[in-house]
């Protein structure tokens, strides 16, 4: 079985995440304590014991799901002797996560990836002002539909003038998210029964991801990126723009940069990662969403996670 390593995104953060982690491995500790202090701040502490409150803004949620994650590796490597190179065929990871699977692969040194997640997390949260942008989830809904949906919600029917309403992430299984200006979204919502969509949720988010207005969160990755050191990653990346592999670090930042305000498209990069091989895929860090949408992406795979000691030992033994 040729094996991938996925990695989660936003949303998947909970306080109590990497404790357990931490207490039981001297690795997950190095980390952990490399992270708090690339941030110059006890993002360890916020993850182990929270409030969630504060572990859920963007500037926290997002380093501290990729330390999470990339705890797990080096307790697998340091461990078990595991060798990503020689395991592993592919990484991907959604949204921010596509940095916790370039920082595995050694394309990000672990510090370099911690900054750039804050920066990205505050810029994101900046890009617009405060409650006039939105998301929601489409469930039950094709890309098609939702597009459509989409173009129907742009236009204030007031004004006639045209407002952003994009899709953010094509997760695959029916579950379609859009973002975009707060009324624009309003109006998506209300339009989705009528044109076949099961349900469509507002989504507790601080900011519209992944849409046209993040424009300014882009332009702050773009410099930030330009600066920063990035090799080329010991196994191939699937980018989240493109769903097809990068490799080459001038390629790596320009996705990076695009992949602010472009789709999400997870559904393309599984289907990619199984038409390479892949049929065993594991999720490393925080929660199960991707294990869950895994299964339903590539119903003949296997998918599995692994977040704490008990799911590192269970790992290693099938190895």
């Amino acid at each position: 079985m040729a094996m991938a390593f996925v990695f989660p995104g936003q949303g998947s953060q909970a306080p109590g995440m990497g404790r357990d982690l931490a207490a039981a491995f001297p690795a997950a500790r190095e980390v952990f304590q490399e992270v708090d202090e690339a941030l110059k701040q006890h993002l360890s502490r916020l993850m182990f014991e929270g409030p969630a409150e504060e572990l859920t803004l963007t500037a926290n949620a997002q380093p501290a799901l990729m330390a999470h994650s990339v705890a797990v590796l080096r307790v697998l490597e340091g461990e078990g002797g595991f060798e990503l190179p020689a395991k592993v065929a592919l990484v991907a990871g959604h949204s921010l996560g596509e940095y916790s699977a370039l920082t595995a692969a050694r394309a990000f040194d672990l510090s370099t990836a911690a900054r750039l997640l804050r920066l990205r997390g505050e810029a994101m949260q900046k890009a617009t002002p405060p409650g006039t942008g939105a998301m929601a989830a489409l469930l039950g809904a094709e890309l098609a539909q939702a597009q459509s949906i989409c173009d129907a919600a742009k236009a204030d029917p007031e004004t006639g003038a045209e407002e952003v309403v994009e899709i953010a992430n094509d997760n695959g299984g029916g579950q379609v998210v859009i973002s975009g200006a707060k009324s624009a979204v309003e109006r998506a919502i209300a339009a989705a029964p009528g044109l076949g969509v099961k349900r469509a949720l507002p989504l507790p988010v601080s900011a519209p991801f992944h849409c046209a207005l993040m424009a300014p969160a882009a332009d702050a990755m773009a410099t930030a990126l330009a600066e920063a050191m990035i090799q080329a990653p010991l196994v191939p990346v699937i980018a989240n723009v493109t769903a097809a592999k990068a490799t080459d670090p001038t390629e790596i930042r320009r996705l990076l940069v695009e992949q602010v305000t472009a789709t999400v498209r997870w559904r393309d990069c599984v289907a990619s990662m199984a038409a390479m091989g892949c049929d065993r895929f594991v999720e490393l860090g925080a929660g199960k969403v991707l294990t869950g949408l895994m299964k339903r992406n590539a119903p003949d795979a296997t998918a599995t996670a692994i977040g704490n000691p008990a799911e590192v030992e269970a790992f290693l033994k099938t190895i």
